[in-house]
């Protein structure tokens, strides 16, 4: 049996590939279950500093499984939708606060829930054949997967919802010129290597400090200035006692390249 989800550690990165390219990378309950499952193990591994998310052939990821989806359906049996609770909300909500870097490698498309994941991303590579699609609406479902909760953070609320109702798909260079992609390379054969290259990037970097500043910018996305102030006042005094803080500060001072440890 083909292994849904395949996990990679090398130079502080773990790659994660969604691996159901037969089915454009479509979450399965098997695919979903693994996920959720090496994010933790990804969130507790301190050797792990940066994370990079990609699909295998010709799409990142598809969203639900459709064919699993309408077995269950065609069942009858308790809540269609369980998997919300048990798998997207998980998955998005430890993508979303992972206290290190996550850079997405948006290989072709990604729809639905397969977008919504990629948005949780820090950071987006595209190229020329990548797509996005909310197609929630198209199945008459509304969003998960935390898109509601993401995309309007983009791209304002008004743009959020003619995404999510009109379920139109945005092209690689309108991605880029919303927001939704980071960066946009000429050729589709160097996403995966341009997204890992940003990785490996953010990964020598002072990945405490990374993670002090996703926290930050969650924080205070619900918060007022003062509540921010106390976060940021927190924030520095944690970073402030790392050995990043103090070799990178000794290196500005020399006028040296800094080099950072992750502690």
């Amino acid at each position: 049996m083909t292994d849904p989800l395949l996990v990679e550690y090398a130079d502080g990165i773990a790659t994660l590939t969604f691996n159901r390219p037969e089915a454009y990378n479509a979450l399965n309950l098997a695919l979903k279950e693994k996920l959720r499952l090496v994010l933790n193990d990804v969130a507790a591994d301190r050797s792990v500093r940066a994370v990079l998310i990609t699909g295998a052939g010709k799409a990142f990821c598809a969203g639900q499984d459709l064919r699993e989806h309408l077995a269950t359906l065609e069942s009858g049996t308790g809540n269609p939708l369980q998997t919300v609770h048990d798998h997207y909300n998980p998955i998005a909500q430890r993508l979303a606060s992972l206290p290190k870097p996550v850079v997405a490698a948006v290989n072709g498309s990604a729809a639905g829930a397969g977008l919504s994941l990629a948005l949780l991303a820090d950071f987006r590579v595209g190229g020329p054949k990548t797509s996005m699609l909310m197609a929630f609406a198209k199945v008459g479902l509304a969003a998960d997967s935390g898109s509601s909760w993401i995309l309007p953070r983009m791209v304002g609320h008004a743009k959020a919802t003619e995404l999510l109702m009109l379920a139109e798909p945005v092209n690689a260079a309108e991605a880029l010129r919303l927001g939704l992609l980071t960066k946009l390379v000429e050729d589709d054969a160097d996403v995966v290597p341009a997204a890992r290259e940003l990785a490996l990037r953010l990964a020598e970097g002072p990945t405490i400090a990374y993670g002090a500043i996703k926290r930050q910018l969650s924080i205070a996305e619900a918060s007022v200035l003062a509540d921010s102030l106390a976060v940021e006042a927190e924030a520095q005094s944690i970073c402030g006692r790392t050995e990043d803080h103090r070799a990178s500060t000794m290196a500005f001072v020399a006028k040296e390249k800094p080099v950072y440890q992750g502690r």
